[in-house]
Parts: structure tokens; sequence; C-alpha cells
């Protein structure tokens, strides 16, 4: 018997036993995968950068969308980057909300479109487009509507141009990860 599963209209949905445990390595991912990456920079004596540059929080945000839904990628999306910088003070605390925001729609996104019939690809593209506007539109309310000092309206197309190896990196990796996870589930059944 497989407890992974609950059958709704027709489709196979994920338990919120699950979702849960998804959500709760997705969160585990964010936090452990941006360490690898800020040690390999202050290695090289880049910092953070490579963080910035390689997106490491978003990965497993994202995946987790895709394979578990929308519940377990805005959950871990928003407790993500909240764990990160409890544990590590990364994300730094201006950059958090907008973090936090952004990560949740990643997963959100990813998560409505698990079930859609497109390629892998398109899903990812489309998940990062909608996380980018809702991290923009966030940026331009703390600045325009709350006066927020501690970004400015730049950081949007900075950040873009700074994580465009990132973005690539999503491109190849999560399509192959949902693909093997596919080919994985279709040999158990």
């Amino acid at each position: 018997m497989n407890t992974g599963f609950v059958k709704t209209v027709g489709k196979a949905r994920l338990s919120l036993k699950t979702q849960t445990l998804a959500a709760a390595a997705a969160v585990a991912g964010a936090v452990v995968l941006p360490q690898f990456f800020h040690a390999a920079g202050a290695a090289v004596g880049a910092g953070t950068a490579l963080g910035e540059v390689f997106l490491p929080m978003h990965l497993p945000i994202i995946l987790v969308g895709l394979l578990a839904g929308p519940l377990a990628g805005a959950v871990s999306g928003l407790l993500g980057p909240l764990a990160s910088f409890a544990l590590s003070g990364m994300p730094g605390a201006a950059m958090l909300p907008f973090m936090m925001i952004e990560l949740c729609a990643y997963g959100l996104f990813a998560g409505m479109l698990r079930n859609v019939k497109t390629p892998a690809l398109a899903k990812v593209a489309l998940t990062q487009i909608a996380g980018r506007v809702v991290r923009a539109a966030a940026i331009l309310a703390a600045v325009y509507v709350l006066g927020n000092e501690s970004i400015h309206v730049s950081a949007i197309w900075l950040s873009v141009r700074a994580g465009m190896y990132g973005l690539a990196l999503q491109w190849i990796l999560l399509p192959l990860i949902v693909s093997g996870v596919e080919q994985l589930k279709k040999s158990e059944e």
C-alpha cells in the first residue's frame, strides 16, 4: 500500500505527511546548499557573491514545489530563508523579507504548475518569471509605499543580472531531477 499518495478526482495528490516531509527537506536544503557556495566563495575570495550568482537557495524550493505541490513549495519558501537567517545570519536582515516573499512565490508557482502538462523547463522558466515579478513588486512597494531606505529599486535588475548563471543552472538541473523522479515513479508502478 502506497501511503504517500491520496487519490482525488482521478489525480494522485501527495499526503499531508509527505508534503510536510518534502517541505522540511527543502528547508534543510535551503539552509545547507548556500553554505557550500558561501564556503567556496570564501575560499576563492569572493565572499557571499557565489550565492548571489548561483542562487542555491532557489533550487530546493522550486524543486519541492514541482514535486510536492503549492503548499509544500510556499511553506518551504517562507521558512527556508528564515531558518537560514536564524542559523547563519544569511540572507542579511534587509533582504530577508524579500527573499521570503520571492521564495514563497517560487514554491507556490512551481507547485501550481506541478500537474500542468508542459515540459519541466517551461515550468521552471514560468516559475522564475513569476517569482521575480513578485519580488520586484515587493521591493517597489517597500520603497515607494513604505519608504524603506534599506533597499534600492536598482536591486531588482541587479539581482537578475547577477543571478543569470543560477537561472541557467536551474534550467539544467531541475528538469533533470524532475524527469529522474518521474522515471523512478513510473518504474515503481
